[in-house]
């Protein structure tokens, strides 16, 4: 067999957990323990899984793939801490919701991220919090889904994507000045640096993967006006004037786009998100997403000093102080 090569691909890890709705499963496990839990899929092996979390915007990832049928543009790969047996089910559910996914890692009980380098993944999705933090403390670019499912649109083929950008395409480093000296030493640092690109965050390469694909719809688009662009990228960041420069400047030095961004000055990213309604939404500050997870799937990546397990100190009259106000990003 010819060797399937990855390296020009855009390549995305998911596990069971973000594509399908495990909670019934889950809760035989977490309540009767491992051996329940395998007879529980054994006698529900043919029982197709609910669509979780991701399932919208993995279907719309994958059905791009038209745009080369002989040379697929994207991969998505099964990682799961099932072992082959219980992760039966799961394929069979892949199958049944006629999803092209054929690849797929099922490790018993350990977490299958260090894989993603040797398979050039650009992204890994889990609903398993250790999972997703353990991956990010290796540097590698992964987030875990929050809130219920969606419905599924079945006619709506577009692909939309938004991204906060401080601690998701870029890296923490203004949110650090944040965080130390408020919102007049941010601005300041972030004026004075306008010219000066962030380095890049977890998601940039994810992003210019992204990139890649929308290329390739505008050569189709060149080929027949007729065409319609599906793939469509948004920035939607709490920052606002002055400090709106330097992220624009910073996506031109990477070479990668955006087709909208939103400087939003600390308004409530969940009301954008009801209109915009992407498929998929980053950020890294879980205070951002309780709200925009009610109406949109949402994925938080735990990078940065912000995501850093915190030790309250003491105050002077004895109780815990609360942590700054979370509103750059």
């Amino acid at each position: 067999m010819a060797v399937y090569e990855l390296k020009n691909r855009l390549v995305v890890g998911i596990a069971s957990s973000a594509l399908f709705d495990l909670a019934e499963a889950d809760a035989v496990f977490r309540d009767q323990g491992e051996e329940a839990y395998r007879a529980y899929q054994e006698e529900h092996l043919d029982d197709t899984l609910d669509k979780g979390v991701a399932f919208p915007f993995v279907r719309r990832l994958l059905s791009l793939n038209d745009l080369s049928p002989e040379d697929p543009l994207v991969e998505v790969i099964i990682l799961s801490r099932n072992d082959p047996d219980t992760g039966l089910r799961v394929m069979r559910s892949i199958q049944s919701h006629d999803l092209p996914i054929s690849r797929a890692v099922f490790m018993q009980g350990r977490s299958p991220h260090r894989f993603m380098p040797a398979l050039n993944m650009s992204l890994f999705l889990s609903a398993d919090e250790g999972d997703v933090r353990e991956a990010v403390a290796f540097g590698l670019p992964a987030g875990r889904v929050l809130g219920p499912a969606l419905a599924d649109e079945d006619d709506d083929q577009d692909l939309r994507i938004a991204f906060d950008f401080d601690g998701v395409l870029a890296d923490d480093a203004s949110e650090q000045v944040y965080q130390a000296d408020g919102i007049e030493g941010f601005r300041s640092h972030e004026t004075k640096n306008a010219a000066t690109p962030h380095d890049p965050g977890p998601l940039r390469d994810f992003l210019a993967g992204v990139n890649r694909l929308q290329r390739r719809e505008e050569e189709r688009r060149a080929q027949d006006p007729e065409y319609k662009m599906r793939v469509h990228v948004s920035l939607v960041t709490a920052r606002a004037a002055p400090a709106h420069e330097r992220p624009v400047r910073s996506l031109k030095n990477w070479g990668v786009t955006v087709n909208d961004a939103f400087f939003l000055g600390g308004i409530d990213k969940s009301a954008i998100m009801e209109v915009l309604r992407p498929h998929i939404f980053f950020d890294d500050q879980v205070g951002h997403l309780t709200g925009t997870a009610r109406s949109t799937p949402s994925v938080h990546v735990p990078f940065g000093k912000i995501n850093e397990p915190k030790v309250p100190a003491p105050a002077s009259d004895g109780r815990a102080r609360r942590p700054p106000a979370e509103t750059t990003s």
